[in-house]
């Protein structure tokens, strides 16, 4: 068993524990596509307070890509999708506001 300061792993296969993993599926060129953490990354990018799209796509691309693959040529697909479901999340009042 790990202890604290190793950080929190399975302990039946050393990987990220069940309880961990938090997927919201989203649809990504009119397919259901799971993205793991979602919440979390949407959260921070509106606290950071960004205002061009660009900026905004560059840093959820970013973040999302820390815990998910995104496959190079859908990249710009994965980028409209993800800046849909972030004003979503501003508009449903779950993230920060600038």
């Amino acid at each position: 068993m790990s202890s604290d300061k190793e950080g929190n792993y399975c302990s039946v296969c050393g990987g990220i524990p069940p309880d961990e993993i938090r997927i919201r599926k989203i649809l990504v060129d009119g397919k259901e596509t799971g993205i793991d953490k979602l919440d979390f990354i949407l959260d921070d990018v509106a606290r950071l307070g960004l205002s061009g799209d660009a900026e905004i796509i560059a840093e959820l691309l970013k973040r999302v890509q820390v815990f998910n693959y995104i496959p190079t040529k859908k990249a710009d697909l994965y980028a409209q999708a993800l800046l849909k479901e972030y004003r979503a999340h501003l508009q449903a009042g779950s993230g920060a506001t600038h």
